[in-house]
């Protein structure tokens, strides 16, 4: 490869990491074709992005973007994404679904390194739209609970008339 055509991936991953909130590494070794292309079309349909780029450059990007990172060693592909807890669901669901592959090496949360199990405990977390509506279930029930004693002090108001 053309050192023009490296400095152009590594300043493209750079561009998509300065939007990013989390950012995973993962060994895909023993996946196959069509298991990539699964996991492709799944991160594609969350709007998450998975590049499989050279150590080298992406630890260049990632430097350059402002962010630390870990060394890197062995086949890595780079989980970018908007929606950190989305893309750890995806990313965990997906190696239930096949033998623990791809595997996660780490990654970054907003801006810190994080490990495996930290890339864990974000995928067992609510979503944002899962949180959003159990707050507004919440809401929804006390308000509720506040118009029946409301009623119920009305009622008894008028009982005692």
């Amino acid at each position: 490869m053309k050192r023009s055509d490296k400095d152009q991936l590594v300043a493209e991953l750079k561009t998509k990491l300065s939007g990013a909130e989390g950012v995973f590494y993962t060994d895909f070794t023993g996946l196959n074709v069509k298991s990539m292309t699964e996991l492709r079309r799944r991160f594609r349909k969350a709007g998450v992005e998975y590049v499989v780029i050279k150590n080298t450059l992406a630890l260049r990007a990632v430097n350059e973007a402002g962010l630390t990172s870990q060394r890197l060693k062995g086949p890595t592909g780079v989980v970018v994404a908007k929606d950190p807890i989305t893309a750890a669901k995806l990313l965990h669901d997906f190696a239930k679904e096949n033998d623990a592959k791809p595997s996660v090496k780490g990654g970054l949360y907003e801006g810190a390194q994080i490990d495996e199990a930290t890339v864990k405990k974000l995928a067992s977390l609510p979503t944002r739209t899962e949180a959003l509506s159990i707050l507004v279930g919440t809401f929804n029930s006390v308000l509720m609970m506040f118009a029946l004693a409301l009623e119920a002090k009305k009622t008894q108001l008028e009982g005692s008339n």
